[in-house]
């Protein structure tokens, strides 16, 4: 009978989370409609209507960095890394290093819409160095780089970034398939190779530690066979 009555609970309790996410759903595509896509592409024609276009790419950074923080997802993801790894890999650490990685890649997005770099000329030789260093990277580390890479590219991300790169697109005259688009993709790379990055220093953090916990072991044991040899030189004496 118990058991029933907690499966009743459990099905009203994914109804209710049901409604309440068709309802937030709901509201954020109207808001995306209504605010952030329009929003997002007049900034980005009129960032790229200034006489020094270049500025595209340190403002551009600048948004990236922020709008990390925004981001529910990784708030989320932050905290699950916190909480499994006991604290070793703090949330701060792991929110600064994605918004590093995320500046990045609108800095290059945005390069790319003033240049018109091919992406597959960034992309490919990007997931061939993050595939690399997974080789060389504790595998905690391979496991969330690769989910903070999806998780960054989430719907702040999509709703927002995309739409500011279309309209600097529209502004400076480029092609907006070619040179617009692809901005998510490189959004979910960058983080891949952020995290790894932060792998390796906590890996190389990790062997100076062992190195000078040796060191230690071998200094304490040199100092008793010293003693020994003392003691035992006493005794001979007497």
């Amino acid at each position: 009978m118990s058991t029933r009555r907690y499966q009743r609970r459990q099905n009203y309790r994914i109804a209710v989370g049901f409604g309440y996410t068709y309802l937030g759903l709901v509201l954020f595509l109207c808001g995306v409609n209504v605010g952030f896509a329009p929003v997002g592409t007049l900034l980005g024609r009129e960032l790229a209507a200034l006489s020094q276009r270049w500025l595209l790419i340190p403002i551009g950074m600048l948004i990236g960095y922020y709008i990390v923080k925004a981001e529910p997802a990784i708030q989320i993801l932050n905290h699950q890394v916190q909480t499994v790894t006991n604290g070793a890999i703090s949330g701060k650490t792991m929110n600064l290093c994605l918004s590093i990685g995320v500046s990045v890649s609108i800095g290059i997005a945005m390069l790319r819409v003033l240049t018109g770099i091919p992406i597959y000329w960034i992309i490919i030789p990007g997931y061939i160095i993050a595939l690399i260093m997974s080789r060389f990277v504790p595998r905690i580390f391979v496991g969330i780089a690769f989910d903070s890479g999806g998780v960054a590219s989430g719907p702040m991300t999509t709703t927002f970034l995309l739409p500011l790169c279309i309209g600097a697109c529209e502004m400076v005259g480029g092609s907006i398939i070619t040179d617009a688009f692809g901005i998510v993709a490189l959004v979910a790379l960058t983080p891949l190779i952020a995290v790894q990055i932060m792998g390796l220093r906590y890996r190389y953090k990790m062997h100076r530690l062992q190195k000078r916990a040796g060191e230690g072991l071998r200094a304490i044991k040199d100092a008793d066979e010293i003693i020994d040899f003392e003691e035992g030189a006493e005794t001979d004496d007497e």
